[in-house]
């Protein structure tokens, strides 16, 4: 009986968990959608670090978390923060030189395991945030592969296939345990 109670109890958790993780995922999706943009919640954004620029403090395929919003020109070196390179082309790299160029602050960075620096100052309006020193490794491979049209398939194909499947179970153990209580045996043993 204990056994059966706490069966059951993981199962409820597990299924709001997924639920839980499931209304994230779309919402995450969605302010993404709606803001024309990338995620943003509660002022930090998720990156996925494509190269190995920044290792071995950052490796390939993890993602980042980077705070938005701060005041770009006081941002000091050493500090880890991503920018636009270009117009379709965002780098994480470390700040190695605050210039002052004509009045305004300009930075130099350089990736960590990269022998040179960058060759183009970054303007603080190119700046999207710093770094929160919050990385999970290897996840940003499977962020990547969710953007292709197999991995998109597939992010809504299994979450439904595990739906439907959590449906059938609760399904058939209603089937079985009506089928319990209506057996000749269950029937006798009440009288």
């Amino acid at each position: 009986m204990i056994l059966k109670s706490i069966t059951r109890f993981l199962s409820k958790s597990l299924a709001f968990l997924f639920y839980v993780a499931l209304l994230f995922t779309f919402f995450v999706i969605g302010s993404a959608i709606f803001s024309g943009g990338e995620p943003n919640l509660f002022g930090y954004q998720i990156k996925t670090v494509l190269s190995g620029s920044m290792e071995p403090n950052i490796k390939t395929g993890s993602i980042i978390i980077v705070k938005t919003g701060g005041d770009p020109t006081t941002l000091k070196e050493n500090d880890i923060i991503t920018f636009k390179a270009t117009e379709n082309r965002i780098v994480t790299h470390r700040i190695v030189d605050v210039v002052q160029k004509n009045g305004r602050t300009m930075y130099r960075m350089k990736g960590d395991s990269n022998k040179t620096k960058d060759m183009n100052l970054v303007l603080p309006q190119n700046v999207i945030g710093e770094y929160t020193n919050i990385t999970i490794p290897y996840i940003g491979y499977f962020i990547e592969f969710t953007k292709s049209k197999g991995g998109s398939l597939l992010l809504f194909l299994i979450p439904g296939l595990l739906l439907f499947g959590y449906s059938l179970v609760a399904i058939w153990r209603t089937f079985i345990q009506h089928k319990k209580e209506s057996s000749p045996e269950s029937v006798a043993g009440t009288k």
